[in-house]
């Protein structure tokens, strides 16, 4: 039996993270991984989050690159680092070198020179930086545009769709102060940069990128183009000069609150996109979760729409949950509707929800809404009409829905539009909550359902031409291994924190079976030297959608993190009991303080030393309660391993 990749740090789909090394001269400090440099600091304040190289295709996917050559020098007031990348991917092949300076006084440069080695449509080549939205919202930055003049604007504080935010058309220079007496400033040479609030797609950031969305894409480079980009960071620091404090050990803390509740959202899972029916096992592990419904997608102009319906239909009863329905149409809405009310008179599904979709729409306008509405109504006067967009917050932000026609606003989640590290998947969890705040401010207090919320993403809305599919011994571009991983499980937990406690109405997480699911078919994975899951075997993800399902009907307890990107969790309530889920999403073991428990609870660990026996065996595991733990002045501490889940039960106080 090949070993379970339960503690996965995967970068991507398959390869492991690339080496971190850190770099230091004088108070300014930084960690290289790969070909990106990460947590540029001076002293302890954050400056930059990242500054990396992307090269994306017509279809703005983003080339893998791998890293040769790597060579670096260091003393006490200076660095260097030195290498070459390759970015390689069908008729994609771009190479580039790059040098990286720092020094104690505050410079820090960054220039890459590169060169096509085929000829390719691009969307973008060049240097990106990130910068910290938790650290710079809402504070003042000064731009140089192209033609000399000064711009003052502000960082957003609420998640801009403005494309790019004002005032950062064509910028030469880019100045903000870092904390009081700290001043950044930024050279840019080889390009045009623009920056774009990140928090559209859930990353936690805003982003400095080359090459402003303004000017046509895609564009051809030819065989022997070459590249050269380069930026220059200068710190200027008034106040006294003093080593770089050593790290502090934070005490962590996880605590229970005592602000509002609401009520926990209703949770779904998407039908198994691999098309084979459930199982009498599947299905009575399913319906330990729990479930509010199960979403289908119907595409009215396919000839399988029935076929899917059908399925969905079966499926529904089996488990007994009505459909979230999702319907695409085209043109030809009125002839599409026409045959669904046929399908829907043969089946007789039992519907909760209609999400209204156009194909080619990126979010839903009136008129085809309301032919809908009018379509579908009478066969069920309880369902809810909701719509929006199929792809995420950006396109609904850009394109804003007709609230007036709507019961439910909807759109989709996934963390690895920008950034596929687990660090960068951690950090993508509390602007989750985010969208849904912004969603009221600018929508008003409609219902909003997140449907779905999955770890890949299911498919482009930007692609402007044919994409690329999955060669032989490849996984698809839907499927992340972590979904069978305990990073899955911990990650699921802090999504479910974060969207419950914005007060999200719905949630449809994943899908039923497979690798794009909560558990493996009997069958197995179809690409087990890739996907190496267990055949039959839940993931442990599956598990914590089997302790929030267990309080359906209850309400969100909130709590709170000392450090939220290492340790966070999920608290919920129903008559007399309270359960608590804490997660380590860090990749190393960690103690933390729980606060605010009853006299005594019952504690459950889902870890590395058990993940494979709740995987084979997930009725024997939730059949133990837990060990008893007497708690004194509230307090309860806890050892976490790497990725891992602890389920605290007690009773209300």
């Amino acid at each position: 039996m090949n070993p379970l990749p339960l503690n996965v740090c995967y970068y991507g789909n398959e390869e492991p993270l690339p080496e971190q090394k850190e770099f230091q001269a004088g108070l300014l400090c930084l960690t290289s991984e790969g070909a990106e440099l990460l947590y540029i600091h001076w002293g302890e304040h954050e400056v930059l989050h990242r500054i990396f190289v992307a090269v994306r295709d017509r279809n703005w996917e983003t080339i893998p690159a791998r890293v040769s050559s790597f060579e670096s020098s260091s003393g006490p007031d200076s660095f260097r680092l030195s290498y070459f990348v390759e970015h390689q991917q069908d008729e994609i092949d771009f190479f580039w070198h790059a040098e990286i300076r720092g020094t104690a006084e505050g410079l820090l440069t960054f220039s890459m020179n590169g060169e096509a080695r085929s000829t390719f449509l691009r969307n973008r080549i060049g240097l990106c930086l990130l910068h910290p939205a938790r650290q710079y919202s809402g504070k003042a930055f000064t731009v140089r545009k192209d033609d000399g003049t000064l711009v003052q604007g502000l960082f957003p504080t609420n998640i801009s769709a403005a494309q790019p935010i004002p005032g950062t058309e064509c910028m030469r220079a880019l100045a903000f102060e870092v904390c009081p007496d700290l001043r950044a400033e930024i050279e840019f040479s080889g390009d045009l940069f623009q920056m774009e609030d990140q928090r559209n797609w859930t990353d936690a950031t805003y982003k400095t990128f080359s090459t402003p969305l303004s000017l046509p894409y895609p564009v051809e480079i030819r065989k022997g183009t070459q590249i050269s980009q380069s930026v220059a960071l200068t710190l200027k620091d008034t106040r006294p000069r003093s080593p770089r404090p050593a790290p502090r050990e934070k005490q962590l803390i996880f605590s229970l609150g005592n602000g509002a509740r609401f009520a926990l959202p209703h949770i779904g899972l998407g039908i198994a996109s691999h098309g084979q029916p459930l199982s009498a096992w599947e299905i009575a592990r399913l319906k330990a979760l729990h479930l509010s419904h199960l979403r289908v997608d119907l595409h009215l102009s396919s000839p399988d729409s029935g076929a899917f319906l059908s399925r969905a239909t079966q499926e529904a009863r089996l488990l007994d949950v009505p459909l979230e329905v999702a319907v695409f149409l085209s043109d030809s809405a009125e002839a599409e509707l026409r045959s669904l009310g046929l399908l829907l008179k043969q089946f007789q599904p039992r519907i909760v929800t209609w999400l209204i979709f156009h194909m080619a729409e990126k979010a839903t306008t009136e008129r085809c809404i309301r032919q809908a509405r009018q379509a579908l109504q009478p066969w069920n006067l309880e369902a809810r009409f909701g719509s929006g967009t199929n792809a995420y917050f950006y396109q609904l932000h850009e394109f804003r829905p007709p609230v007036d026609v709507l019961d439910l606003i909807t759109y989709s989640i996934q963390p690895q539009e920008h950034v596929f590290d687990n660090g960068s998947l951690v950090e993508t969890l509390s602007v989750q909550g985010e969208t849904v705040a912004n969603v009221r401010q600018i929508l008003g207090n409609l219902a909003v359902g997140i449907s779905p919320v999955t770890l890949k993403p299911r498919y482009n809305p930007n692609a402007t031409g044919a994409l690329r599919g999955a060669q032989p011994g490849e996984l698809p571009a839907e499927v992340d291994v972590r979904q069978m991983s305990l990073f899955g499980a911990v990650w699921t937990v802090g999504s479910l924190k974060y969207l419950s406690e914005s007060g999200a109405c719905s949630l449809t997480y994943y899908e039923t079976t497979g690798w794009r699911g909560v558990m493996e078919r009997t069958s197995g994975s179809p690409l087990p030297e890739k996907f190496r899951s267990l055949p039959g075997s839940v993931f442990p993800l599956y598990h914590v959608l089997a302790d929030v399902g267990e309080f359906s009907g209850g309400h969100v307890v909130p709590t709170e993190s000392s450090q939220p990107l290492k340790v966070n969790g999920l608290a919920l309530s129903k008559n007399d009991k309270i359960r608590i889920l804490v997660a380590n999403l860090h990749p190393q073991a960690l103690e933390v303080t729980v606060r605010n428990l009853a006299d005594s609870v019952r504690l459950r660990h889902l870890n590395e030393k058990n993940a494979q026996e709740a995987m084979l065996s997930p009725e024997k595991f939730r059949f133990h309660e837990g060990e008893v733990f007497r708690i004194r002045s509230g307090k309860l501490n806890l050892q976490l391993l790497p990725y891992s889940v602890a389920c605290i039960d007690m009773n209300s106080q």
